[in-house]
């Protein structure tokens, strides 16, 4: 893993990538009901085209709220690994939650981030990471030392598997195109809230 030392990617020089394929490939590494946090607009738009779990929560209209939510989860069900899936805008609009994240050490907490330097589904205006922002040198600023660029593919699906492994919170970066979402989202806010609260185990389904 491309993680450290010289040559170690940057906001400048890692691939830039797809999201709906690095989401299927986050996807394909759940086995053990983790629970993810889509945030809102193109990064929930995948994560439902790449495979619905009843342990997915799908965000609407919450920009910035991914992480905090995720990170409430963790601390509540400290046994389940959690995922948050933010972008670049919403995570700017939200910066104070990485040090609260910091602080709080959850060791079962990823964070993911996609960054495509847009305010993708408003109309494509910059974000400030298209050009001054470095995410992953915020987060470590903010006290989570774990975090870092993906480089590629492989790269990435090797920072989800250690990740996973625990000794969080870790924060992975990737920087991906300008493709919209695949699909959309079912837009129905009491099945979303309903469906996950039963793949966390918190309320049975009707009639059990």
């Amino acid at each position: 893993m491309n993680v450290s030392g010289t040559g170690a990617p940057n906001a400048h020089n890692a691939k830039v990538m797809n999201r709906f394929e690095l989401t299927k490939r986050l996807v394909a590494q759940l086995d053990h009901d983790e629970a993810v946090i889509g945030g809102i607009g193109n990064t929930n738009f995948d994560l439902w085209a790449a495979g619905q779990r009843s342990q997915n929560f799908y965000m609407l209209g919450s920009m910035g709220l991914a992480i905090p939510i995720a990170f409430g989860v963790a601390i509540a069900q400290p046994n389940r690994h959690v995922i948050a899936l933010e972008g670049d805008g919403s995570l700017l609009m939200q910066l104070g939650c990485l040090s609260t994240v910091a602080m709080q050490k959850p060791g079962n907490l990823t964070i993911i981030i996609w960054d495509n330097g847009l305010y993708q589904i408003t109309g494509s205006q910059p974000t400030a990471s298209a050009s001054t922002a470095d995410l992953v040198a915020i987060a470590r600023a903010s006290g989570i030392a774990n975090s870092h660029w993906a480089a590629d593919e492989d790269d990435f699906d090797a920072q989800v598997a250690a990740a996973l492994n625990g000794g969080g919170p870790t924060l992975i970066a990737a920087r991906i195109d300008g493709e919209p979402g695949v699909g959309a989202t079912d837009r129905d806010p009491v099945q979303i809230r309903e469906r996950f609260m039963r793949g966390l185990g918190v309320r049975r389904a009707s009639g059990a």
